[in-house]
């Protein structure tokens, strides 16, 4: 039996392990990044440090991560994302190479509820070849559920992939 613990270090060794596929899969993609949730800006300082080139967005309700990994006011859309993703699909389109949620909770079926609620507004948001790199299961239509790379454990992350 995993204890807690053992549980949380598989969910951190995935998310990496996820996000640096992502990171390297959408490289050579132009359109933004887009970071559901900061919280402590744990993975947003990681994404910040790893990707060049897009610009990095941030959604969240409202900002209270560690100094360090604040992001600019122009890069933070803050709001409720049943409202924020819509209006960011107006305002970028189907443009985002690279998205990622940490959904974070520690209640799974509250979680996985929020995961039905967003993976619609989500979804349209990824460009063709855009990623969505979840650490919960995500509730698409048209996006393909990747293999995760080898350093990640089964059930503490997902990828999926926009393939048209």
């Amino acid at each position: 039996m995993s204890t807690r613990l053992d549980f949380f270090i598989d969910r951190m060794v995935s998310q990496r392990a996820c996000l640096d596929f992502g990171i390297a899969q959408t490289a050579d993609m132009q359109g933004p990044v887009f970071e559901l949730g900061l919280g402590n800006g744990r993975t947003y300082h990681h994404m910040q440090h790893n990707i060049k080139g897009r610009d990095l967005y941030v959604f969240e309700r409202a900002v209270a991560s560690h100094p360090d990994s604040t992001p600019p006011e122009e890069l933070t859309i803050l709001g409720d994302v049943r409202e924020t993703l819509p209006a960011a699909l107006t305002r970028f389109g189907a443009t985002a190479s690279l998205i990622h949620a940490d959904l974070g909770g520690h209640n799974r079926a509250k979680n996985d509820a929020f995961a039905q609620l967003i993976s619609p507004l989500v979804e349209p948001l990824l460009a063709v070849g855009g990623l969505m790199v979840s650490s919960d299961r995500m509730y698409f239509e048209a996006l393909t559920e990747m293999p995760l790379p080898p350093e990640a454990v089964e059930g503490r992350c997902f990828i999926y992939r926009r393939d048209s």
